[in-house]
């Protein structure tokens, strides 16, 4: 799933090379911690955090698969 996280985070900022995704499993839900360049913090919000919405949405899709509830956090340094 962080992978998933990564491949879409590169694809939309300036600086694909600074993106960090680390991902902390615990029982009922794990959580995916995304870190990127503060001048691409906007790129993965997006207008009304609408960018954002739809990397979580593509997260729940994803993690039906796996039978576990993942949450994406972005960490802003």
């Amino acid at each position: 799933m962080k992978e998933l996280v990564g491949v879409i985070a590169r694809a939309l900022v300036d600086h694909p090379d600074e993106v960090r995704v680390t991902a902390s499993s615990g029982a009922p839900v794990s959580v995916i911690e995304l870190r990127v360049n503060p001048q691409d913090l906007g790129k993965i919000i997006g207008r009304q955090g609408r960018t954002a919405k739809s990397i979580r949405s593509l997260l729940a899709a994803a993690s039906v698969k796996h039978r576990k509830r993942f949450t994406l956090e972005i960490v802003e340094d």
